[in-house]
């Protein structure tokens, strides 16, 4: 009588192609090609990395309190950046008052945490994000501007450095993206009149840099106002700034939208759905988890462009540390203000990059797996 046959069990996969080794050789090392690349890169690191690891780090001055404390070392004088710190972060808020900007941030993080915590119920997301949405935005303005309830009066003109920046981005995007949305749908609307008047508003938008925009807020538009009516110079640029980003939202709203095939719209009506539940049930979620990209890029290019403010005589994170560099106490310290701003920049663009990336993962975002 034969012995069935037992087959062997598999032998465990070459040393050299799982691990750190794998890795390397899948990555690094696949082809001449990428040899010649691995070359090259790991030669600019070893040229370029040490000089900047030393003026940044290891010869950089980070005790003092004046320029002096700089004098003969050949790395960064950090002291100039903490010595202006507070303004930076503040602009020309009064000192006395900015425990207000201080309390903002924290009751903005306690009502953001709940909302990435996947056992938060539902229902207490919703309202959390409507608060956040209308009375958040109300409460903060009224807190920071003061004037009533015996707070001391600051006006938006004192406002500057990254509190202007996020307030600027922060009205941008969540007025930006809404309005997007409706402009989207009224630019694939099938009445003409509606058609009409959101693809000129979009068309008009985009035609023209966000610099014209601000400008005319700022300069040209009381000029067509009443006698005696004006609006807040930072009011007028949020509104200026919202309307522009709104028309690229447009466009890329559109674009998920005509990704969605024709079919979820005749099953939708299949179910006897209307047209308003059939884009806000069925086919916005689809549009909208499809252009997640292209919804962070519009908020990257908006969080940027908000040093464009300089033009109508606000100071944002960027122009109140060119406005630092300019003290004639703190003269040839422009490349440590600058490498501050751009940190900052690049630390806020970077977490919105890779939000989205975790948000389109979770979503599973283009039907991946």
């Amino acid at each position: 009588m034969t012995q069935p046959h037992i087959p062997h069990p598999d032998l465990p996969p070459p040393a050299n192609a799982v691990g750190a080794i794998g890795w390397l050789r899948r990555h690094l090392f696949s082809s001449p090609a990428n040899i010649a690349l691995t070359a090259l890169a790991l030669y600019l690191l070893y040229a370029l990395l040490p000089p900047v690891l030393n003026w940044a780090f290891f010869d950089a001055t980070w005790r003092g309190d004046s320029r002096e404390a700089c004098s003969g070392q050949g790395g960064a004088c950090w002291i100039f950046i903490r010595t202006h710190f507070a303004q930076f972060m503040y602009g020309f808020y009064p000192e006395a008052q900015r425990w207000r900007v201080d309390m903002l941030v924290l009751l903005l993080i306690f009502g953001v945490a709940p909302l990435f915590i996947r056992t938060v119920p539902a229902k207490l997301k919703r309202r959390l994000g409507l608060g956040l949405l209308i009375a958040f935005p109300i409460f903060a303005f009224v807190l920071m501007r003061g004037g009533i309830l015996g707070l001391a009066a600051v006006e938006t003109s004192s406002w500057g450095g990254l509190l202007l920046t996020l307030v600027i981005a922060g009205v941008g995007m969540t007025g930006a993206l809404p309005l997007g949305v409706l402009l989207a749908l009224g630019r694939r609307s099938t009445m003409p009149t509606i058609q009409a008047l959101c693809v000129t508003f979009i068309e008009l938008w985009r035609g023209v840099p966000l610099i014209t925009v601000l400008f005319m807020s700022s300069v040209m538009l009381p000029l067509f106002l009443p006698a005696g009516l004006n609006f807040d110079k930072l009011l007028r640029a949020l509104i200026g700034v919202t309307l522009f980003q709104a028309a690229y939202m447009a466009e890329v709203v559109r674009g998920g939208l005509q990704a969605i095939p024709k079919g979820q719209l005749e099953a939708a009506a299949a179910l006897g759905l209307g047209y308003w539940k059939s884009m806000g049930l069925i086919v916005l979620p689809q549009a909208l988890k499809l252009v997640i990209p292209g919804i962070v890029n519009t908020f990257i290019a908006l969080f940027k462009d908000t040093s464009l403010v300089l033009i109508i005589g606000l100071f944002d994170l960027m122009n109140i540390v060119h406005n630092a560099t300019t003290n004639p106490a703190w003269l040839g310290f422009s490349t440590e203000g600058y490498v501050f701003a751009a940190a900052v920049y690049w630390l806020f663009c970077f977490g919105m990059s890779r939000y989205s990336r975790n948000l389109e993962k979770r979503l599973h975002t283009g039907h991946q797996r």
